[in-house]
């Protein structure tokens, strides 16, 4: 919703009787909606950056992956020699 010409003169005759009263806050203000926009415009670059493509996964669930893939080879293996083992000691 747009402000009227009435309101919008209120806010400045407001702004600019702050300014003059305390030009400290008006400083602290000004540097809050600065920090504020520079947050604000990483926000809608790491949401476009992310849009573009497949995100990568993180390097701690690469290692989780592996891991696991080895713990599971691993336990294939084992099995595969314990079956082998069995029939070959069995006698014929």
């Amino acid at each position: 919703m747009a402000w009227s010409q009435d309101e919008e003169r209120m806010l400045a005759q407001i702004e600019s009787y702050l300014t003059d009263d305390d030009p400290r806050l008006a400083a602290r203000l000004e540097s809050f909606n600065e920090r504020v926009e520079r947050r604000e415009t990483q926000t809608r670059k790491r949401a476009a950056r992310a849009g573009r493509g497949r995100r990568r996964p993180s390097r701690s669930t690469i290692i989780i992956l592996v891991s696991w893939l080895l713990i599971a080879t691993l336990i294939a293996t084992l099995l595969i020699m314990v079956f082998r083992h069995d029939a070959a000691a069995l006698p014929i």
